[in-house]
């Protein structure tokens, strides 16, 4: 009897040890309940549709707004409703995307989400001074955020918590779930087998209110890998590889989805920096099955219940057998990937699908008078800032010290999450790096989105750095338009740094220790996870979420503040209440001057800068004054350096556009190629909206941005025969005529008259649906959901 009454208590504290320890699962009500119909729902649909599913169609359909109204939709052309699992969003974005949340009139969020502040501490000194800085600086920002989550059942990751996509990774993304994010590499999740997509504030508020979200059904490529890295060889390469091949325009509106038995030798956090760079493509989103490596990672990070239920759903959480026996009959297009014959690549400047590979630089690099000198190195950003990846690098950078090399540029460290920054600082990892001069930077994004004081001697001069991050657009991390910016692997990027040289081989090429021999770099290692386990610190029993809980890091969503108030002063220059566009007056528009037309690469960085500019990112008016001031005026090949056609001055396009606003007139922007690539930030949509820009004429668009102006009320249009781009003159004066016949398909005209006279009459098309009309002729999606 003894021995039965110390077995169930034993049995009892087992019981209530492994309850309690569930709790500390973000959101698991909701995991439960996704995983106990997430089966059934793919049976569902594989029976609706009468054909083996890809992997990614299992989670769309079993995502449906309305699964009772399951078919087929076109990939590429049909609108879909779905109905995403949570949001997440950081605090450049969360800011406007909660200020539109907020004039929603509801009293909470309808499903789960979170905000991570990541992107407004600035790299300069070190973590500890950054991080003070940031919250110094950012108070009444950070203020609001705190406020606006805590009133509306949101979970705040405070400054120095992490990067949104590792947190995410660490915490939140779960096999077959879908997730929507205010940041274009949201895809970082697809890692886990999430189909994650970046969006925009206004999107975002779509699902915080339950409202459908609508996405046009994407196409599926398929990427087949075989083989297995080896060497120098980095999950980075595989995607660096990809960009090569499909370049920065290949993947929109389109799935990205890998498979095959190169997948099983892939980290969950190599499959994530994959995914992350997707963004890259233009494609909707990237997604790996789930595998082995996927259940020890949710296990690794203290999530095994998730994993067992993982476990169970294992069959519908990868594409049906059919699928991968005959790929080409289930994918719109297919790519073959060994990862045994990839190299280490280099890929820029100025684009991430400029790919080249390490040995090529020899050649590439001067022929294009690359600036060959490497200044800094910088290890970081949310796609290469996890425990592998610093673990690979650290494990170049110890080779400094047993190897006696001298380090010719700087290096810089960015870690991905305080869970990762804690644990690599108690296995050695930091120490590897600041023995050899590395400063190892906040918790944060950091120079990846500009959010860098660098220190130079001159901030025009040219100059090569190599970073671990996914974009390099001329002047994005620096500021500075001759930084030749080039994209590689953690490991790579240290190499590169240490000999100081853009051409380094480090599998065929030496260096020069200090005293004069001739050594050559060992190839990289380091685990998956780390041999004591994650750790953010506290005592053994305390999970990662608990110690960040106690630290101040993260607050979780509060049942018990709906009488929270959130303030925002009307004398504060970075947030202002928004207040609603005006709809459409029921007129064409004609004779509206044309504001700038520009040439080349516009991408969002361009159309509304980061770096200082992130400061104004809840304030519409202020950040309004940076319109377009990267981008180049096709006419003067001068960046921010418009004619006003009221008084014929050149000034800055801001400018310009406010007077035109000013006396009541409409203006238009005319583009060239995948207009608004880069980031989510709705920003490049609202500003341009705010300033009385009602047209972007376009040869073609990225996928987010398309969405973004349609989401605020712009009219976007894309040229029927390119070549008319070459017809805009600077003191044109315009018509664009179609309104009253806006419909599905219609054609609109677009009038040049130019300043002789003369005029050119072309066509323009457009890819508004019905509801997407409404929105228009509404003043923006938010005014129409009021109605």
């Amino acid at each position: 009897m003894k021995k039965l009454t110390i077995w169930i208590f034993f049995y009892k504290f087992a019981r209530f040890f492994i309850q309690n320890k569930s709790i500390m699962i973000l959101d698991i009500n909701m995991l439960r309940q996704f995983y106990a119909n997430y089966s059934s729902r793919v049976d569902t649909a594989r029976k609706a549709l009468g054909h083996p599913l890809t992997y990614a169609e299992k989670v769309l359909y079993a995502h449906l707004y309305q699964p009772e109204e399951i078919k087929s939709f076109q990939r590429g052309a049909a609108y879909v409703d779905f109905a995403p699992d949570r949001v997440a969003m950081q605090d450049a974005t969360a800011q406007m995307a909660l200020l539109q949340f907020m004039n929603a009139g509801k009293d909470r969020v309808a499903v789960p989400a979170s905000v991570h502040c990541d992107h407004l501490v600035r790299a300069d000194i070190g973590a500890e001074q950054d991080l003070n800085t940031a919250r110094m600086t950012n108070k009444e920002v950070y203020d609001f955020l705190k406020s606006v989550s805590a009133r509306y059942h949101i979970g705040f990751w405070s400054p120095g918590a992490g990067i949104i996509h590792q947190v995410v990774l660490e915490n939140y993304a779960f096999p077959g779930g879908m997730m929507v994010g205010t940041d274009s590499h949201t895809p970082n999740a697809g890692g886990l087998g999430m189909v994650a997509v970046g969006v925009g504030g206004a999107d975002a508020v779509d699902v915080l209110t339950a409202q459908p979200w609508e996405l046009k059904m994407p196409r599926l490529i398929g990427v087949h890998l075989t083989g297995k890295l080896s060497g120098w060889v980095a999950p980075k390469d595989v995607i660096l590889k990809i960009l090569g091949i499909l370049t920065v325009k290949g993947g929109t509106n389109a799935i990205v989805e890998y498979f095959g038995e190169g997948c099983d030798s892939l980290s969950t956090t190599g499959k994530a920096t994959i995914c992350n760079m997707g963004a890259e493509l233009g494609a909707t989103c990237s997604v790996f099955p789930y595998d082995a490596n996927a259940e020890k990672y949710l296990s690794e990070t203290g999530r095994e219940e998730i994993a067992n239920m993982a476990n169970q759903n294992a069959e519908a959480l990868r594409a049906d057998a059919e699928v991968y026996e005959n790929p080409v009959a289930y994918y719109d297009q297919l790519l073959e990937i060994n990862l045994s014959e990839i190299e280490p690549h280099l890929n820029g400047p100025f684009t991430p699908d400029a790919a080249t590979l390490v040995p090529q630089m020899k050649t590439v690099g001067p022929a294009n008078d690359y600036p060959m000198t490497v200044e800094v190195g910088l290890v970081g950003s949310c796609t290469n800032s996890s425990y592998q990846d610093l673990a690979r690098a650290a494990s170049v950078a110890r080779q400094v010290k047993e190897k006696n090399l001298p380090v010719k540029a700087q290096i810089i460290i960015n870690p991905g999450s305080e869970q990762i920054r804690h644990t690599a600082e108690r296995d050695g990892l930091l120490d590897d790096f600041k023995r050899i001069g590395g400063v190892v930077m906040a918790n944060a994004c950091g120079p990846c989105i500009g959010q860098w004081k660098r220190h130079t001697d001159d901030d025009t001069r040219k100059n090569s750095i190599v970073t671990s991050f996914n974009r390099n657009f001329r002047r994005r991390a620096d500021g500075n338009p001759n930084t030749f910016a080039f994209v590689a692997s953690p490991e790579l990027t240290l190499a590169v740094a240490i000999a100081g040289r853009l051409d380094f081989n480090p599998i065929t090429d030496t260096l020069v220790d200090n005293t004069g021999n001739i050594v050559h770099l060992d190839e990289p290692q380091g685990s998956d996870f780390p041999p004591k386990g994650f750790s953010a610190g506290g005592n053994d029993s305390s999970s990662t979420v608990e110690v960040l809980e106690d630290r101040g890091l993260f607050i979780p969503p509060s049942d018990n503040s709906q009488n929270t108030k959130v303030e925002i002063s009307p004398e504060s220059d970075r947030l202002q209440r928004l207040e609603p566009f005006e709809s459409w007056d029921g007129n064409e528009l004609v004779d509206i001057p044309l504001l700038i037309k520009t040439k080349g690469k516009c991408t969002t960085d361009h159309i509304s800068m980061a770096g200082p500019w992130l400061k104004y990112r809840g304030h519409l008016q202020n950040i309004s004054n940076n319109l377009l001031m990267g981008a180049e005026n096709a006419f003067n090949g001068e960046s921010n350096h418009v004619k006003d056609q009221l008084d014929g001055q050149y000034k800055e396009v801001s400018s310009a556009a406010k007077d035109y606003k000013a006396h009541g007139v409409p203006s238009i922007v005319i583009a060239e190629e995948n207009y608004g690539e880069g980031s989510s930030r709705e920003h490049a949509a609202m500003e341009p909206r705010f300033l009385n820009v009602r047209v972007i004429l376009a040869k073609s668009f990225a996928r987010i941005h398309e969405t973004n102006l349609k989401k605020q009320g712009m009219l976007a249009l894309t040229f029927v025969n390119k070549d008319d781009y070459d017809k805009a003159l600077e003191d044109d004066r315009i018509d664009v005529i179609g309104f009253n016949g806006f419909a599905p398909g219609s054609l609109f005209e677009v009038v040049l008259k130019h300043k002789d006279g003369t005029t050119d009459s072309l066509a323009a098309m457009h890819t508004y649906n019905d509801t997407q009309i409404a929105w228009f002729k509404a003043g923006s999606a938010l005014n129409y959901s009021a109605k």
